[in-house]
């Protein structure tokens, strides 16, 4: 079968090259663009309609929803949508909808200036965790043991130049273990543990270096994925869970997961899947 996905990223990293190489053996074209020099706007650029389907791998959460949005409004088939994306992209707006849907996640507060943080430690107990509306791989995540340190803290939030960059939720810390499930259309095609050492760095993200371990995901893990792809819609998706109180809640949906670390801990080809996957979306 011939066709063409593009896929859509500031870099090629290790995914990126085994995507490409697997639908490469497919006879599929999959040709990267650079996500900082598209210049989509009005009219789209004619060689960008010659793709059958655009894979947005972005990993800046602004400009993937940004881009999908102007893809979409041309006619470009994305994966994932362009509502999938911004909804995941936004820390709160996703929660938010999960709540709506009868989908568990943690406790949270948003964040807009120094009283809505005061109010936020008034409500919770330490530690407490407080991360950006916009932003994912554990940056910009502090983890607040001590009341006396709080406010420093959020004087380097409040310091960023950004009014967008200072919007940010607070949650209490649910601990160092959480558990990422890989999706691919509405499957859950592997599961893993991402633990940290507890010592030296907290954030179980494994581009911060935790520990992984592929896992069997049950019932209620089930559950719960099914019910927020019903919600976001079916595409390739990394929900991460946490434990809290005896049951597993939604902490965040990654809309351009990174796989490297679950791919190795799981017997499962994740990449042969994906290309199955986007293959049958070709026309």
């Amino acid at each position: 079968m011939e066709g063409r996905i593009a896929i859509v990223a500031d870099r090629v990293g290790w995914e990126e090259r085994e995507l490409t190489t697997d639908l490469g053996r497919r006879g599929v074209h999959a040709p990267w663009l650079n996500d900082e020099s598209l210049g989509l706007g009005v009219p789209l650029d004619s060689s960008l309609n010659e793709n059958d389907i655009v894979l947005i791998r972005s990993r800046s959460y602004t400009r993937g929803g940004l881009l999908a949005s102007s893809f979409k409004a041309h006619g470009v088939q994305t994966i994932n949508t362009a509502s999938a994306i911004r909804t995941s992209e936004n820390k709160v707006l996703a929660r938010s909808v999960m709540h709506e849907n009868k989908i568990p996640v943690p406790e949270f507060r948003l964040v807009l200036s120094r009283k809505d943080f005061q109010a936020a430690l008034n409500d919770f107990t330490l530690p407490l965790v407080i991360k950006p509306v916009f932003g994912g791989m554990g940056r910009r995540v502090f983890l607040i043991r001590d009341a006396d340190t709080a406010q420093s803290f959020y004087d380097y939030i409040e310091d960023l130049g950004h009014s967008f960059e200072q919007a940010c939720l607070v949650e209490r810390y649910l601990g160092n273990r959480s558990i990422r499930c890989f999706v691919v259309g509405r499957d859950i095609v592997a599961s893993a543990e991402f633990e940290s050492d507890g010592d030296t760095e907290w954030r179980s993200n494994a581009a911060t270096g935790s520990r992984q371990r592929g896992i069997a995901h049950g019932v209620e893990v089930r559950h719960i994925v099914d019910r927020v792809v019903d919600v976001l819609g079916p595409g390739i998706y990394g929900v991460d869970l946490f434990e809290h109180a005896g049951s597993l809640v939604v902490n965040e949906v990654n809309h351009a997961p990174a796989f490297r670390a679950i791919a190795e801990t799981s017997e499962v080809d994740i990449v042969s899947i994906l290309g199955d996957y986007l293959q049958k979306g070709l026309p």
